[in-house]
């Protein structure tokens, strides 16, 4: 199967590669970096022409409601355009989890509209929806460290692994297309301000501080982020995925290269 894999910060994408060609399946990337830029439409129909499947798995640059659908409303019709052109028999996208649930956040009304467009385009398509990523739980523990405290809510959150998330994408692309949603999250419910504290396990002098005004995801009602009932659980346990990688987890670093806009 011919499958085109595009935009995205690496972090899904890179995996979601290596994943497609070890299972045989002949894969293109494009991404700004390789002169493929969704917004404006340069270079997507050489990618895409003899493609079978796409998968998108762009994000916003920035969290800005107006930035946010400016850069959704033209890349996701450039992306079907081109599509359409090249005849893909399949077009996958990668969505939040909840973000039918909070249409007032700009990100999340973004990535409604975004599906919305793909579904009205007349491809075969699938959207999955993921959990938090592990990844972002680390990011936004350590943009929320401040003078020997990390103030993080108590909000509920089914985070899932990266590369879970890659895996699931992987099975969908290569399979007929679902014409709706696959939701997608990891194997346990916490609290955010309880995952802070296993993100800073062995950091001496920091401590997490329950304030449920503090961070991106402060006042996100109960539930939405869990993807409760009917989610598809992946196995990797957040504090595995720590234990694993210890220095990543136990500096709660700031510099993963991803901004809030891709947090929800």
């Amino acid at each position: 199967m011919r499958v085109v894999v595009v935009g995205g910060t690496g972090l899904i994408r890179s995996p979601l590669v290596d994943i497609l060609r070890n299972h045989g399946h002949g894969v293109r990337s494009g991404f700004p970096g390789t002169g493929v830029d969704a917004f404006t439409g340069e270079g997507l129909d050489e990618l895409l022409r003899g493609s079978d499947v796409v998968v998108d798995v762009s994000n916003a640059p920035s969290s800005d409601a107006d930035t946010a659908m400016r850069y959704v409303t033209r890349s996701t019709g450039h992306l079907t355009g081109a599509a359409l052109r090249a005849g893909v028999r399949h077009l996958v996208i990668l969505s939040s989890l909840g973000v039918e649930r909070l249409p007032g956040m700009g990100c999340c009304r973004a990535k409604l509209t975004q599906e919305r467009i793909v579904r009205d385009s007349g491809l075969p398509y699938s959207v999955v929806r993921a959990g938090l990523f592990f990844e972002f739980v680390e990011l936004i523990t350590g943009l929320a460290v401040q003078d020997g405290q990390a103030r993080l809510p108590s909000t509920r959150v089914r985070p899932i692994a990266a590369s879970d998330t890659a895996l699931a994408l992987a099975a969908v692309a290569v399979n007929d297309p679902l014409q709706g949603v696959r939701r997608i999250a990891g194997p346990e419910i916490h609290r955010l301000d309880r995952l802070g504290e296993i993100t800073l396990a062995g950091q001496s002098g920091l401590a997490v501080v329950t304030d449920e005004t503090a961070g991106p995801l402060a006042g996100i009602p109960a539930d939405v982020l869990t993807g409760d009932p009917g989610v598809e659980t992946w196995a990797t346990r957040y504090e595995d995925w720590c234990k694993e990688r210890p220095v990543r987890c136990g500096r709660a670093r700031t510099d993963t290269g991803f901004s809030l806009s891709h947090v929800v």
